[in-house]
């Protein structure tokens, strides 16, 4: 199981405006999605992802910050032993975390060893890792004070079920926090001078219609009511709140944030376009033509706002 790259979203109170550049090799964040080749059943290859994965995590990174101090906040700044990063990837909201949490033990937990390798080597020694195929291993993650899930327990088929699962590796008085979704990434205006206006709305809606189809094919697929403070207190956990968090980058963006993009829309042109009209398939390869005034990684109208939601819930003491 791993975080799924991300279309993500809070309007935090204190929200301080990230440089325009971009962020900078090396800051810290999480997050995931689909890119690359893909498994037997339609998950992508997450060693491929790697790079895409620390990218997102990174301009994603203001808002995981502002979530790992609400987190400290529900914990009353109490010292926390052991954290749980569940779909870790290559470690990046890990290592927000272990800023959060320096007195505790953290570990990214994931089912690639190669991206488990890449959170060792980002982490310098802040973390510590363990390999888990889940939902078969849950039994082998531990107790845990804190444990986080970001865009992951949507990769398993019976999502109740896992978080169930999460909640018996609470020790009591531990808080779960599961961040799914949120809202979709914004990047560009709703006119963008090609096409039709709105091409983002029709890619997020074409974006819904694979995402569905990806959910059906999970072995033990379950349709569930994504009401993610109920399925908490399904899994026997008393709600603590939930919170939406800004991760935002404005025009003109930085040529890091760029280049997601630039990747993120060729995933999608790949995955998406027996979806799309012919104009919008044009529009689309308009925005990834890298020599073109009109491509993403030369408009100065580019910009990243992205908004993710935390949903938290704790054991009983």
């Amino acid at each position: 199981m791993h975080a799924e790259p991300q279309d993500h979203a809070h309007t935090p109170a204190h929200q301080h405006a990230p440089r325009s550049d971009g962020p900078q090799e090396g800051h810290q964040g999480h997050a995931h999605q689909n890119h690359g080749g893909h498994d037997h059943h339609g998950e992508p290859d997450w060693s491929a992802l790697a790079v895409l994965l620390e990218r997102e995590g990174e301009l994603n990174s203001p808002a995981f910050t502002q979530a790992a101090q609400w987190l400290r906040e529900l914990q009353n700044n109490a010292a926390v032993g052991r954290v749980l990063d569940v779909g870790s990837g290559p470690g990046v909201v890990a290592g927000v975390l272990a800023e959060a949490f320096p007195a505790a033990e953290v570990v990214a937990v994931d089912g690639s060893p190669a991206l488990l390798e890449r959170a060792r080597t980002r982490s310098a020694g802040r973390l510590s890792t363990q390999q888990a195929d889940l939902p078969a291993e849950f039994d082998r993650l531990g107790t845990a004070g804190l444990i986080w899930s970001s865009n992951a327990v949507h990769h398993l088929g019976d999502q109740q079920a896992a978080l169930t699962a999460l909640a018996g590796a609470l020790r009591p008085g531990g808080l779960l926090a599961v961040s799914e979704r949120g809202l979709p990434l914004r990047f560009l205006p709703r006119d963008i001078g090609l096409g039709r206006p709105g091409l983002q709305a029709r890619l997020d809606a074409a974006h819904e219609d694979a995402f569905a189809a990806m959910r059906a094919q999970l072995p033990g697929a379950v349709d569930e009511v994504e009401d993610w403070p109920a399925m908490l207190a399904a899994a026997g956990l008393a709600p603590a709140g939930s919170r939406t968090f800004l991760a935002e980058w404005p025009a003109p963006l930085g040529l890091p944030g760029r280049e997601h993009l630039h990747t993120q829309l060729s995933r999608r042109r790949d995955q998406l376009g027996e979806l799309l009209d012919a104009a919008d398939r044009e529009a689309l390869d308009a925005l990834l033509d890298r020599e073109a005034p009109t491509g993403i990684l030369a408009r100065p109208d580019a910009f990243y706002l992205t908004a993710i939601t935390v949903h938290t819930a704790r054991k009983a003491g």
